[in-house]
């Protein structure tokens, strides 16, 4: 849309989430009769504590400058959902901050049995914080059995910087592990004051050199992809690609899938690490 629709379209969604709030609902008096439904403009530029013309001019579409900072003022009186925040954010033109009420991280059983469905490939998801999250059983034949280690150490950094068994088998391990750092850092600093993050930081300062060197040069990376290469002690080397998908109703949280490199024998040893991988828990049941 051009920007006078798009300025249109912003009036229009203030205009009708204003109207399906009530002064109940954010603690007003009710007053006297309202010849209209929801809260009056004063008021809601009160709650957003902003001022009551320069609220109209947005709701009436002209072309005003907006910060993000005041678009999220008018989010939480508004009382929005996240996906209406996001819309909000879309509509005014900003960048979207982190959410001040952060979701929930769980994992649905629909995307649990799409890791399920993925054979010898391991995958795993993680949250913001990327703590692994879920796995299949092809991520417990190739790295390690998450399910049976403490859920405060179940965190691919915390993994990454503590166990040896991982260093050993990633070629190129400071590489990997400063880009995984600089994947922290970025989203440390979206959260900044989360006490979560800070213990993390905290917990790796006390036990890893590396970190304590590296995390002083502040780089920061988004999400990538490429190709993994790793000695497992086991069958060799593995080639694997892998790939960063974004769920969309909670987009903080990852898929992380690994497959074998074309053209390499890596897709046998999966399916030997698999088997493997079943018969010591059959052993184990034993």
């Amino acid at each position: 849309m051009d920007d006078k629709q798009r300025r249109r379209e912003l009036g229009d969604f203030l205009k009708t989430r204003r109207a399906r709030l009530s002064p109940n609902d954010v603690g007003l008096p009710e007053g006297t009769r309202r010849r209209t439904p929801g809260l009056r403009r004063e008021e809601l530029a009160g709650l957003a504590n902003v001022g009551l013309t320069w609220y109209t001019w947005l709701e009436q579409g002209r072309d005003i400058q907006v910060s993000a900072q005041v678009i999220e003022s008018i989010a939480r009186a508004l009382q929005l959902s996240p996906d209406e925040r996001t819309h909000l954010f879309a509509l005014a033109r900003c960048e979207i901050p982190a959410a001040p009420y952060l979701l929930e991280e769980t994992v649905s059983p629909a995307l649990q049995d799409i890791l399920d469905s993925l054979g010898t490939s391991p995958a795993l998801i993680r949250g913001r914080r990327l703590d692994v999250l879920a796995w299949n059983e092809a991520a417990c034949a190739v790295f390690l059995d998450y399910a049976s280690m403490p859920p405060d150490e179940r965190n691919s950094l915390w993994i990454m910087f503590t166990n040896p068994a991982i260093r050993q088998m990633l070629g190129d391990w400071e590489g990997h592990a400063q880009r995984l750092l600089a994947k922290f850092r970025a989203m440390c600093d979206r959260y900044a004051g989360d006490y979560r993050f800070t213990q993390l930081v905290e917990k790796l300062h006390a036990v890893s050199p590396e970190f304590c060197q590296w995390w002083q040069k502040h780089d920061v990376q988004g999400r990538s992809a490429g190709c993994k290469e790793y000695e497992h002690p086991a069958v060799g080397q593995l080639l694997l690609n892998h790939t960063t998908l974004q769920v969309s109703h909670n987009p903080e949280l990852e898929v992380v899938v690994y497959t074998p490199l074309p053209d390499s024998d890596t897709l046998r040893k999966l399916q030997q690490l698999r088997d493997l991988h079943r018969l010591e828990k059959f052993l184990l049941k034993s």
